[in-house]
């Protein structure tokens, strides 16, 4: 494994060991990390709204100094992340950028990282505008097949990063494959689990070191909180990012970490209804004249369909299409004549999102980039909420129709 700043080993941070990994995942979900009020009984985690924490003497306190390191209803959140990824150790992070920027900060200049080339802009936006310029470089590359990356490892790679389903392609990376590779090699291997969610698909299971969520989308599920986690087995591993958590103090506040303990509660039943629809929305999609192409792993025709069904246990709530007339202009007739789809950045929520990543999520990668991967100009996203199917069906149909 990559050798951190040698500070790391010397800094003592708070390990908390997550116990709750033999309950079925609903259960996990509502129960796991998590214990009624010790002081009042109250069956959901208080918000602790405190910056410090008073003790008996100097270093004499109840496990708590101050909020930065520590915060109960963080670490009551941090238990849960932890347990339903089947992982050991969770940390809660200010948004899921920060927690990306926490993971890059493993790294030294020189070193180099293989990533997949259809990824999140704002990721590939770190990536190039902020880490290239201290040093360390960037691969990007299709990972459909495990063997394309084989050309760009050498001794300086010592990160391999992982989105799938990628966005907005929802193209299928073999994770294990993927995880099998790295490992021979001494390679920390990252997955960017947010369109699966831990519902779907548990990377670390599959040989990941850290798995990362920008738990705004589907761990928040309410389109009410921005937060990012990261979760990992290994205890020195923990300890770095800990260190690097505590450090530079992109934390969550208590208020944001409540938010999102109380929207893993629903997860489970949230994610399978909005498989449910995306499913029937991708076959509906097949049948408008005005639609080229349906990108949607579940289809049996999708060229990652079976490594989907092997490594997830559904094929999740995001449906992306193509029109005939690739243009921006055929796009945004569509964007902008949907009611219920609301155009908006983000996914994951209860409600139904509609959008254009090649000027909104994606925008800041280069057009020609972008067509290279295949994310063209007329190229729709959709989050596919909870509510009625029919409904959201009738609200495409007038959009396509216009």
């Amino acid at each position: 494994m990559h050798e951190g700043n040698s500070v790391c080993a010397s800094y003592e941070a708070p390990i908390y060991l997550c116990t709750n990994l033999l309950m079925k995942f609903g259960t996990k979900a509502i129960h796991a990390g998590l214990e009624p009020d010790p002081a009042t009984g109250a069956i959901m985690t208080p918000i602790y709204q405190t910056s410090t924490f008073v003790q008996e003497a100097p270093g004499v306190h109840k496990g708590y100094e101050y909020a930065r390191t520590q915060n109960p209803t963080r670490i009551a959140l941090e238990h849960n992340l932890a347990a339903l990824e089947n992982g050991q150790f969770g940390l809660a992070f200010a948004s899921g950028m920060a927690a990306v920027d926490a993971v890059v900060k493993l790294l030294e200049p020189g070193d180099e990282v293989i990533s997949t080339n259809d990824l999140y802009g704002g990721t590939y936006r770190a990536f190039t505008k902020i880490f290239e310029p201290f040093g360390i470089r960037f691969h990007f590359v299709g990972m459909d097949a495990p063997e394309r990356i084989y050309p760009y490892l050498n001794d300086q790679t010592k990160m391999i990063w992982i989105e799938t389903p990628t966005n907005p392609l929802l193209n299928i990376i073999d994770i294990a494959a993927l995880c099998n590779v790295a490992r021979e090699r001494g390679i920390l291997t990252v997955v960017d689990n947010t369109f699966a969610s831990p519902y779907l698909q548990t990377p670390l299971d599959l040989g990941a070191d850290i798995v990362l969520h920008s738990a705004t989308k589907y761990l928040g599920g309410h389109s009410d909180v921005v937060l990012g986690a990261l979760v990992v087995r290994d205890e020195e591993l923990a300890r770095r990012l800990y260190f690097i958590q505590n450090s530079c103090g992109a934390i969550p506040g208590p208020q944001d970490s409540f938010l999102v303990l109380r929207g893993i509660k629903t997860l489970h039943v949230r994610v399978q209804r909005s498989c449910e629809n995306a499913r029937i929305i991708a076959e509906r999609l097949q049948q408008f004249s005005a639609v080229n192409r349906v990108l949607y792993p579940g289809f049996s025709s999708h060229p990652g369909h079976a490594i989907a069904k092997k490594q997830m246990r559904d094929f999740g709530g995001m449906v992306s299409f193509t029109l005939h007339n690739d243009t921006v202009e055929a796009a945004t007739r569509v964007l902008t004549k949907t009611k219920l789809f609301a155009l908006a950045e983000s996914l994951g929520g209860v409600e139904s999102l509609i959008g254009h990543p090649a000027s909104m999520t994606h925008a800041s990668i280069p057009r020609e980039e972008r067509l290279r991967n295949g994310l063209t100009d007329s190229l729709i996203r959709l989050s596919v909420g909870i509510e009625d199917v029919e409904d959201l069906i009738a609200d495409l149909e007038a959009a396509l129709g216009a």
